[in-house]
């Protein structure tokens, strides 16, 4: 009984000398340390998480092709059906490319998000001269498209449709509108307060051009390079349309510059129905 006595006191003065030396709360302190810690390992695995979709996103932006900003203007080619049919477009812009011009590609389904876009960088400051192109559809939506940037008073310096489906008017926004084909029925016209120059060009004569090659003719690329680089003024000119009938080859009115905003503000004219299937 005794021992048991004295072996209690010798604990209780054990834990009462740990208690006084701080040992106690010292080994709290250390065993409370991983709980602790653990918050600040959670609030790093967050970062951890998003920095992947931050870098994405950021090296996408610079893979994809930028319109440049200032005078010196962005050439937008527009495809046509399935997206497979209009590769001459994406030929036409690597001569453009090769010659310091700006120019990307396009299927002809995204010319509103495009015209949004274009027109949201033109009111910051941030857009020089716009040029559109298109084949087939890409052809009809670059009309269609033109007429919807004057909507939001956007200038469109030229307009030049590779063999459209459909005839289609130039809204009062456009400086230029140089229209490629094969088929009297997709000649282009003027809508109302259109006062730049229209070409209706026909190359039906050239045995060597239909509605699938039109747009790969070296011949008719030449010509539109040679208009983009006048317009930029990086030489170039106004096109010659050499080996077409002179019937076929028609100009109406004279070479305008580029319209002022307030010129594009003007009601446009109605274009023609949505591009039909080819």
């Amino acid at each position: 009984m005794m021992t048991r006595l004295r072996l209690q006191a010798m604990a209780a003065a054990m834990a009462m000398a740990f208690i006084l030396s701080g040992s106690l709360p010292a080994i709290s302190q250390t065993a409370a340390t991983p709980a602790a810690a653990a918050p600040s390992q959670a609030a790093v695995a967050p970062s951890a998480a998003v920095a992947p979709s931050i870098v994405a996103p950021e090296k996408a932006r610079k893979a994809a092709p930028a319109p440049r900003t200032g005078g010196s203007g962005h050439v937008y080619l527009l495809r046509g059906l399935l997206n497979v049919f209009s590769l001459g477009m994406d030929d036409l812009a690597a001569k453009l490319q090769a010659r310091g011009v700006s120019a990307s590609v396009y299927n002809h389904a995204e010319w509103q998000s495009l015209a949004d876009e274009i027109a949201a960088k033109y009111k910051a400051g941030k857009h020089g001269t716009v040029i559109l192109i298109g084949h087939s559809l890409g052809a009809d939506a670059v009309m269609i498209m033109a007429e919807y940037l004057g909507k939001k008073g956007v200038p469109v310096a030229l307009v030049v449709p590779f063999d459209g489906t459909g005839s289609y008017a130039a809204s009062s926004n456009v400086a230029s509108v140089m229209n490629l084909t094969q088929r009297d029925y997709a000649y282009m016209k003027r809508g109302s307060g259109f006062r730049g120059q229209l070409q209706n060009i026909d190359v039906s004569k050239d045995s060597s051009i239909d509605h699938i090659t039109i747009d790969k003719s070296a011949r008719l690329h030449n010509m539109v390079v040679g208009r983009v680089l006048g317009l930029l003024g990086r030489g170039g000119g106004a096109p010659k349309p050499a080996n077409t009938s002179a019937s076929a080859a028609s100009t109406s009115g004279a070479a305008a510059a580029t319209p002022a905003p307030s010129a594009a503000a003007a009601a446009p004219a109605t274009a023609a129905a949505a591009p039909k299937a080819q």
